[in-house]
């Protein structure tokens, strides 16, 4: 987790990310005050849970609106890759710190074998978003992909066959016909469950495949609809530490949810809610976006 230094509204992503709202007639510090106390409190909550969590600092220049969500430009694999993601807003490159990677290997044990660079494709207009445009099934390896502005079906191509995944890509809207922007708020994967917005994915036949693969994966499907999908309840993440699931959520996803679809989640594992208001309106992303999950090997 990267606890922000200057969080607020960010102009350069807001045309693709219809979450966010910058209506609110409130001061910069105020924002940056509350996000902070969000930030804090989910961090603790989660050490509360047994989930180890490592903090790195934003630096305040230059300014980084959504360094809060380390998801989108890093993500660690088992087999001890790290990769670096291409980022569609030239303010959100500089959150890409290569001293954030080195307190997290240093104070993790953490051990890196190689590095998969994908920023060379920033020159060329294509993005991919890190865990934000990828839903993954690391255990099945199969990468689930909605298309966007932020999302470049050819570098989810150059992911796959460096990773080795199978890809399922597909198109999803709004209500009001919008593309998705990340395929993180209309969907999330865990051991042994799938939340999904089969509403939002406009074609019948890219819907069906979603559905297909997670049932052959033995995923139990919830469903969800576009409004709870504005509510941030795809965003969640299921998180272990010594064997223990914790699903994360915020506390609009969960009341978002109906009490089947609750009791659906909670076969699955105990479930942790957090209240971040503040950092779903303004900054456009829920708590899942906040959690860069590790699953690098330890160092002897």
């Amino acid at each position: 987790m990267v606890r922000p230094a200057r969080f607020g509204f960010n102009p350069e992503t807001a045309p693709t990310n219809a979450f966010q709202d910058g209506s609110a007639c409130v001061s910069a510090q105020a924002i940056q005050a509350a996000a902070l106390a969000e930030f804090d409190a989910v961090a603790a909550a989660l050490r509360a849970a047994g989930v180890e969590v490592i903090v790195g600092q934003d630096t305040a220049d230059p300014a980084k609106p959504d360094a809060i969500f380390p998801n989108n430009w890093v993500s660690f694999h088992r087999d001890g890759s790290l990769v670096l993601y291409p980022l569609h807003a030239p303010n959100r490159r500089p959150e890409r710190r290569e001293e954030l990677i080195e307190q997290l290997l240093h104070e993790g044990r953490f051990g890196v074998v190689r590095t998969v660079d994908l920023r060379h494709r920033e020159a060329a207009g294509q993005f991919l978003e890190g865990t934000g445009s990828l839903v993954l099934d690391r255990a099945s390896r199969v990468a689930y992909a909605c298309l966007s502005p932020r999302t470049d079906l050819d570098v989810l191509g150059e992911f796959a066959q460096r990773l080795d995944y199978d890809l399922v890509p597909f198109e999803a809207t709004d209500e009001s016909g919008t593309p998705v922007y990340h395929t993180n708020v209309l969907m999330a994967v865990g051991t042994r469950f799938a939340i999904v917005c089969g509403e939002a994915i406009g074609a019948p036949g890219q819907r069906d495949e979603v559905y297909r693969r997670l049932a052959l994966t033995g995923h139990e499907l919830i469903e969800i609809t576009r409004a709870q999908m504005r509510a941030f309840a795809g965003n969640s993440l299921e998180l272990e530490c010594a064997g223990v699931h914790t699903i994360a959520v915020s506390e609009s996803a969960w009341e978002a949810l109906e009490v089947a679809q609750r009791a659906a989640l909670q076969r699955h594992g105990r479930i942790l809610r957090a209240a971040i208001p503040t950092i779903e309106r303004h900054g456009g992303g829920g708590i899942r976006c906040m959690l860069a999950e590790i699953h690098l090997p330890r160092r002897a």
